[in-house]
């Protein structure tokens, strides 16, 4: 990949939010898990779809892997977390069941994965 920027002729453009979509027919069991255990904020609700966020200033990313790291399998999402023990207590404390970890992984975060109430694989972090 190269630092060099192309020419091109096209207006620039930016993107500016990136958002997952994750379809159910069960939009309590996202608030239980988004908004119960992790803790973020309902920022939109039209009966029909919701969305939970959080005030904090994030950067947008998208990552693409070949493998989850040590081991582990990919995950479908990744949440950073300020506190990691406090995320991983509120797991137990719901009957979540941890699917791997938690570890300290040699790149500096601490993590666990767990399934999501529409089985999709959560990587929850903190950086070391």
């Amino acid at each position: 990949m190269s630092d060099k920027k192309t020419t091109s002729n096209k207006k620039p453009m930016k993107v500016k939010r990136i958002v997952i979509d994750i379809s159910t027919q069960d939009l309590d069991a996202a608030k239980q898990f988004y908004q119960e255990i992790l803790g973020l904020e309902l920022i939109m609700d039209h009966g029909w779809i919701t969305s939970y966020g959080s005030d904090e200033q994030q950067r947008l990313q998208i990552s693409f892997a070949k493998e989850g790291g040590s081991g582990a399998p990919i995950p479908d999402l990744s949440i950073e977390v300020d506190d990691i023990e406090e995320a991983l207590q509120r797991m137990k404390e719901a009957k979540i069941p941890i699917e791997y970890g938690p570890e300290n992984e040699p790149w500096g975060v601490r993590r666990f994965f767990v399934r999501d109430p529409f089985d999709k694989l959560i990587n929850i972090l903190a950086h070391i």
